[in-house]
């Protein structure tokens, strides 16, 4: 079951490891990025990350997308973190079960507008993540779990 997707330019961190496991009760962390997963020293870092009895499992975007829809994750209260627009757009646009997005922290680029203070969005950012929202996701961001959430979407 999918308990919570997120965009995070760092992954898996202390706000995701411990912050949001703990608030959304997930037992395992999915950090479906392409370079991390071709990487055994980042893959080994994020698995470090995670607290005792936390599951954290690194997959392409495209190994994720089958995993989730064949249902081998349906076992587990997943936390799915992504690491930035683009993959999630594409892992929403193939597992039609993920109605809501958290984009939490994305990196500062020269083509990038800040939309909240860990927020950047290039003009294609924006465009994926209001067609996302056209239909039916959920499209909100909120650091950490006792900060409100702001309706990203009302922010483009």
């Amino acid at each position: 079951m999918i308990v919570a997707m997120r965009v995070d330019h760092r992954l898996v961190h202390g706000q995701v490891a411990f912050s949001w496991v703990t608030a959304i009760n997930a037992n395992c962390i999915l950090a479906a990025n392409d370079d991390a997963a071709h990487n055994e020293i980042q893959m080994t870092a994020l698995q470090l990350a995670a607290p005792q009895g936390v599951k954290v499992v690194v997959k392409t975007i495209a190994e994720s997308i089958q995993q989730i829809n064949s249902g081998v994750t349906n076992k587990y209260r997943l936390l799915i973190v992504v690491k930035n627009v683009q993959d999630a757009w594409h892992l929403i646009s193939e597992c039609k079960q993920i109605k809501e997005l958290n984009v939490a922290g994305t990196n500062k680029t020269d083509n990038s507008e800040q939309v909240t203070s860990a927020v950047y969005l290039t003009a294609k950012d924006k465009q994926e993540l209001k067609m996302l929202s056209a239909s039916g996701v959920r499209v909100f961001s909120q650091m950490v779990p006792s900060d409100k959430s702001i309706d990203l979407i009302k922010k483009l």
